[in-house]
């Protein structure tokens, strides 16, 4: 029977207040890169689930949310559905020059490798993929990016994890610490290994599990949830959430989780903008927890392909300590959940940009002002210049502030103390 009973989920994160600082603005900005990078608000595709709804016993808003965070599932292997419509560029989202699918962006071969995770799984941000998935878990992950021509294999096995894109014939290489990827990342790509949901196997959210949890734990504090009802989602019997901020100014209208009814494992998420359209869709189109077989995770060079070596501890162009206090104290947060906007100052100095337009040109490049570059890549509005996309909207100030958020422009005006 379909669960009628709106219910609101008002408490913080288990009672500690938002700060400014660091912390706080990692902590809070999961709604704003949800809506910027990842992961996510969510939401339900209606024609995965079945003509007539399963009967399952009714749970309230709270203990759906709680028999999802609290999932003890470890295994599971499948197919996911990725859509994304965020209106980042395609350059940013192909990693720019360096790492784009082939090399083709690489510049005499002195770039990142065209198997680097961090770069190449940010095109799970735009377009429609296909991911196959596999886990057994903290220590054993699978992820391939199936793409028409080529493909993409991320695998983490003990302490060995490879990563091989098809179209290059090129793979990376890291030896890590066995279980590093329960919590420190030990030289991991940022997020890898994240099986028991408290960050993504990628970096990039590669299944509904990993966009609900980060999301469900971490924006709590403006929320409201209720239980939408019921369907089926790559045959499986599931609950529907459907999350919402409790107050205006955010650019997400809705998220929509599908929480499996046996295991509590979340099948599916979609974000809605407040106009209704689709900003981010995941969803699994087959999907079995059963253990999968040990040799799931074994990985072979191909023949002839280039292996870039990495050593668990020394990633290339690691910040230095001075370099993170640095930045972090140059980062703020105003407000919290939904709404939050993360604050910070434009660097002084310049910059190179293409003296022919920034897509190119003559290949020359001429120094300009990070201030000078962020006007020239948004629009005036009162109080600075605005870069937007259909979800994250950035105010770049007169005087070189910057406001960022999944929010609308008057929140980030607000923000910076615009009249």
């Amino acid at each position: 029977m379909t669960d009628e009973r709106p219910a609101e989920r008002q408490q913080d994160d288990g009672g500690v207040p938002y700060r400014a600082g660091r912390r706080t603005a990692v902590r809070v900005a999961v709604p704003v890169a949800v809506a910027a990078v990842i992961a996510a608000g969510v939401g339900l595709v209606p024609a995965l689930a079945a003509d007539s709804p399963p009967d399952l016993p009714a749970l309230t808003a709270e203990q759906l949310v709680a028999k999802a965070l609290g999932s003890q599932t470890q295994t599971l292997s499948g197919t996911v559905a990725v859509s994304a419509d965020l209106g980042v560029p395609a350059q940013l989202l192909s990693g720019g020059v360096g790492v784009g699918s082939g090399g083709t962006g690489r510049t005499g071969g002195t770039g990142p490798s065209a198997a680097a995770p961090e770069a190449k799984l940010t095109a799970l941000l735009g377009g429609e993929h296909t991911l196959r998935v596999a886990v057994d878990g903290p220590d054993r992950q699978r992820v391939g990016l199936v793409e028409k021509l080529a493909g993409y294999e991320l695998i983490h096995n003990g302490d060995q994890v490879w990563a091989w894109d098809s179209s290059s014939n090129e793979a990376v290489h890291l030896t890590t610490p066995q279980g590093a990827g329960k919590g420190a990342h030990g030289g991991l790509p940022e997020g890898f290994g994240g099986a028991e949901g408290k960050a993504p196997l990628t970096g990039v959210p590669a299944t509904p599990q990993e966009a609900a949890r980060q999301f469900l734990a971490a924006s709590a504090g403006t929320t409201a949830v209720t239980v939408d009802g019921t369907t089926t989602v790559a045959g499986q019997k599931a609950y529907q959430l459907s999350v919402k901020p409790a107050r205006s100014g955010s650019t997400i209208g809705e998220v929509r989780i599908a929480v499996a009814a046996e295991n509590g494992v979340p099948l599916a998420v979609l974000v809605k903008d407040t106009g209704g359209g689709k900003v981010f869709d995941l969803h699994f189109t087959e999907v079995s927890f059963a253990r999968p077989a040990a040799k799931t995770f074994d990985f072979t060079v191909p023949k002839g392909a280039k292996v870039t070596e990495r050593k668990a501890g020394n990633e290339p162009k690691a910040p230095s300590e001075q370099e993170v206090r640095e930045a972090a104290e140059g980062l703020n947060v105003v407000g919290e959940g939904w709404t939050a906007v993360l604050t910070a100052k434009l660097p002084t100095g310049e910059v190179p940009v293409p003296s022919e337009g920034r897509h190119g040109g003559s290949g020359k490049s001429a120094p300009q002002s990070p201030l000078a570059l962020a006007k020239s890549l948004g629009k005036p509005v009162k109080g600075g210049s605005l870069i937007s996309t259909k979800v994250l909207n950035v105010l770049v100030t007169d005087d070189g502030r910057v406001f960022a958020g999944a929010v609308t422009l008057p929140v980030l005006q607000s923000a910076a103390g615009v009249k």
